[in-house]
């Protein structure tokens, strides 16, 4: 198995409590880092049934999410070249699918943090948010084409739009609380967001929500969903049960 299940690098300074992983039956665990920067484990998992569990304490600054609106949108040429990757096409990003669906949506919009935003306005409303149509295989064009879907199939059109914008988008998945929100609460679960490169800097937009919220934790980043799999098995295997928890907890003394 290779799981991504630890918390991103850039909220070290951030982390309590460290987020071991741990299995019952023990096992022995090997750490590595992907092409992309994640924290990644490899495991051999015996026969039978094994639990997998990790858990973290992290400091939030308690502030929502910040936006920079007056972020501009950088020519190509403009652009590092670390970012170029980020607008290709990808396994769930069908670029060249949705060009002209993009251009024909956005092309009048300002371009910079203004015309991502239009991008996430747009997905926001476009798809329908129900977890009993959730398909590992959707892609950007079949969400768009289906109009239903989880975060991740809002987060894979978003990222596709960018990109046929000449916008660098790259998905992130993570945990989000519900730390300042009116109940009633949905059942936690990991969150899937997007970043875009404008203004110089990699900013973060969640098309799902499309709103500030408090409490997001990176655990990685990558081309789209295929690059950030919590976990990847090699063999028959089956998933009996499954448990996210995000929650403030007390401030430590």
């Amino acid at each position: 198995m290779m799981l991504m299940l630890n918390i991103h690098y850039s909220h070290a300074q951030d982390i309590i409590q460290p987020d071991l992983l741990v299995t019952n039956p023990a096992v022995m665990i090997t750490p590595y880092r992907d092409g992309f920067g994640n924290w990644c484990s490899r495991l051999e998992a015996p026969a039978g049934q094994t639990k997998i569990s990790t858990s973290a304490i992290v400091r939030s600054s308690g502030i929502p999410d910040q936006f920079v609106v007056n972020a501009r949108q950088h020519p190509v040429w403009e652009l590092p070249a670390d970012s170029l990757v980020y607008l290709l096409p990808s396994r769930y990003c069908e670029t060249d699918l949705l060009a002209e669906i993009a251009w024909s949506h956005f092309s009048q919009t300002p371009p910079g943090y203004a015309r991502v935003q239009a991008i996430c306005n747009f997905v926001n409303a476009h798809i329908r948010f129900d977890h009993n149509h959730a398909r590992p295989t959707r892609t950007a064009l079949e969400a768009y084409n289906e109009r239903v879907g989880v975060c991740r199939d809002y987060a894979h059109l978003a990222i596709a739009m960018c990109r046929c914008l000449n916008i660098p988008a790259r998905y992130c998945t993570g945990y989000l609380s519900d730390i300042g929100e009116t109940p009633p609460f949905c059942a936690m679960d990991f969150a899937g967001w997007f970043e875009a490169y404008i203004g110089g800097r990699w900013q973060m937009f969640d098309p799902r929500n499309n709103t500030q919220r408090i409490g997001r934790v990176l655990i990685a980043r990558g081309r789209d969903a295929v690059d950030v799999a919590i976990s990847t098995t090699f063999g028959p295997n089956t998933l009996t049960s499954f448990k996210v928890i995000c929650d403030e907890v007390p401030k430590p003394n």
